[in-house]
Parts: C-alpha cells; structure tokens; sequence
C-alpha cells in the first residue's frame, strides 16, 4: 500500500477501535456508578462492596500481565479483543441479578473481560496506526473512550430519573450500547484483521533476563504506587457512603462528574509532568489523603468534594504514573515493567477495599485517617527515592 492508502486504513482503525472502546465504555462506566448502590440495595455491605470492588480492580490490572503474555505467544491478538469486549455481555446481566453475590460475579467477570482485552487491543491498536504516529492514534482513543465514560453515567442517570430509581431497567438499558459494541467490534475485525496478519512473533527476551535491567528506583517507585493506592479509598466507596446522604439517580452524576475530572486532571497532569518531572507525582500523592478524610468526617457536600478530588488523582494515575514507568525503565524491560507496575496497581486497590470497606462498617474514622495518612507518607518517602 501507498503512504495515503496506510493512512486512510490508520484512521479507519482508530475510528473503529474508538467505537469499540466509547461503546463498552458506556455499558462498564455507566454499571459502575450505580453498582456501589446495587450492591448495597441487595445486601452487601460497605466490607463487601470494598473487598468486590477491589478484588475486581486486581484482576482489572494484574491479569494483564498474563493476558498480555499469552496474547504475545499465541499471536491470538483478535481473540483476546473479541472476548474481552463480548463478555461485557455480563453488565446488562446485572438486571436479573437478584442476589449480591450474583452481582459481584458478573462485577468480576467485566474486569477480568477488561484485563483480557486492553493489552490485545493495544497491540492491534498500534500496529494499524503506525503511519500517523502512536501519540495521535492513542489520544484520539483516549478522546472518544473518554466520551463514553461521561456517557455511560449519564444514559443511567436518566434511566433512574425517569423510571423512579428502578436498577432493573437502568440496567437493561445497557443493553442498547452493548449492541452497538457487538456490532462495531465485528465490522472492526471484519474489516481490520487483513491489515494486521503481518504481525509476528518477535523473539525477545526472557523474563528472567528483563529484571535484571529492573533498578533498584523501579522497585522504590512500584512499592510506592501500590502503598499510595491502597491508601486511596475507591470510589465505589465514596458512592456507597453517599448511598444513604442523597437520591439514588444522583450518584451516577457524582461518578459523571469523577470521570468529567480525570478527563481534565489526565492531559493536565501530563504537560506538568512534561514540565517538571517525576516529583509531580508528590501532588497525587498528597491529594490522596483528601477522599479519605472526607469521605469518613463529611456531609453530602464533602462527598463531592471527594469525588472530584479523587477524579483529580485517578487521572495522574493513568497518566503521569505510567508514563514514570517509562521514565525508570529500560527500554530492554518496559513490558515486563509495565506488567510489574500494573500488578502492584491492582494489589493496592484490593487492600484500599478491603480495609476501607471494614473501616466504614465499623465506624472506626479516626484510625481511617490515621492509616491513610500514614500510607501516603511512607509512601511519598519511597517515591522520593526513587527520584533521586
């Protein structure tokens, strides 16, 4: 093919492949700003929801390492994306639920399908892209992904509004974009898969050489994140705390509005970083502290406050953090890094869920603020070694 020609077919594959991900962002991200809420209208309690949300945010992360791997020694790119979008089958599902450990397997199975499809997508991602470069094809993605994330709360917000609170049918509402998602991941492999065949297998390095390349401030700045996310508390748990301060079609306008923020706080964030280095990650780490404390001591006021700070921090983290890992990394070890980083990611929101979860049910705010603050310090310690 001609210049032109790569690059009419590279836009055609960001264009599809942002269907794909605006698509399931608004059955996923629309689910998650009700499913704290759900959740505890079945039953659970803050424990529950904590230890669920955070297990799932594990898996969400770590299995990526897997995934990732089995994708890069199978080749089976197409069938990680087509699965792991396919499963997403498991949100609209929510309706018939009927129990809360019912719910919580199906939350489990949408981040497992999560974990599956990133790296796969990715690869087939930058693979057609290339002719326009990487930067642009992914902050177009990024754009049209960020759109369905505001979406998705809002299309259940409505729902709630108009339905009077059902879940049953704010759910099943979830159903129209999964469509869309089904039919638009299919044109996509339909029409895509001719301009990937060329990718191979390339032989690389084991993982037992990688970590050799792996210094000591990569290991300083991996334990840091993973202590600043556990000292984080989710934000399902900031949507289950105001559960019980507000109307139930408000909360997935609050988690609108979290999302509204990271998509500002994220390209912000990066031309900071750009700017000043690494030692703008010390803001995140700092801010971390603020849903914590009001989430625990607040009103609904506070709760909001909490939301849009934790949107503030949540965007540094998918920005700013994971381009610190390039920063650390040789390039001989990134993917191993970057699997690595994601791991310790995902560990650190299962026990932020797990303990702030306990921490809720028993009513125990001061030893609440106390561990976070604590972590993040320790934390903030560790990533200025990793600095230096």
């Amino acid at each position: 093919m001609n210049q032109s020609e790569l690059k009419r077919v590279a836009y055609l594959g960001i264009l599809l492949f942002g269907l794909v991900s605006l698509s399931g962002d608004l059955i996923y991200e629309g689910a998650r700003s009700i499913l704290p809420n759900y959740l505890y209208a079945l039953g659970a309690s803050a424990s529950i929801v904590g230890f669920a949300s955070g297990l799932g945010e594990f898996f969400g992360y770590a299995l990526r390492l897997v995934s990732g791997y089995l994708a890069d020694t199978t080749r089976a790119y197409w069938f990680f994306t087509l699965a792991g979008y396919l499963l997403l089958i498991s949100v609209p599902l929510q309706a018939f639920a009927g129990l809360w450990q019912v719910a919580i397997i199906l939350l489990l199975v949408e981040r497992i399908a999560k974990a599956m499809r990133s790296p796969s997508r990715d690869v087939l991602l930058s693979h057609i892209s290339g002719s326009v470069g990487a930067g642009k094809a992914f902050g177009l993605h990024e754009l049209m992904d960020q759109i369905g994330a505001i979406g998705g709360p809002f299309i259940v917000a409505a729902t709630l509004y108009m339905t009077g609170n059902s879940y049953f049918y704010s759910f099943l509402a979830l159903f129209g974009p999964y469509i869309l998602l089904a039919l638009s991941v299919l044109y996509a492999y339909y029409r895509l898969k001719p301009y990937t065949e060329t990718i191979v297998k390339i032989k690389g390095s084991t993982y037992s050489s990688q970590l050799s390349f792996l210094t000591s401030k990569f290991a300083f700045y991996t334990i840091a994140v993973a202590l600043n996310t556990a000292g984080l508390i989710h934000v399902s748990l900031i949507l289950y705390r105001a559960s019980s301060l507000t109307i139930v079609w408000i909360l997935p306008v609050l988690y609108l509005a979290a999302q509204a923020t990271d998509a500002v706080a994220a390209p912000t964030a990066g031309y900071l970083y750009d700017k000043y280095g690494r030692k703008i990650l010390l803001i995140a780490f700092l801010l971390s502290t603020v849903p914590s404390i009001l989430t625990f001591t607040g009103g609904f006021e506070s709760i909001v406050t909490a939301i849009l700070i934790f949107g503030i921090v949540y965007g540094m983290q998918e920005s700013i953090y994971r381009a610190a890992v390039s920063d650390i990394a040789p390039k001989e070890a990134r993917g191993l890094a970057y699997g690595l980083f994601y791991t310790a990611y995902g560990v650190g929101f299962l026990v932020s869920g797990s303990i702030f979860g306990q921490l809720l049910d028993l009513h125990l705010t001061y030893l609440a603020i106390v561990y976070s603050v604590c972590l993040q310090i320790v934390a903030s310690i560790l990533l200025k070694k990793s600095i230096s």
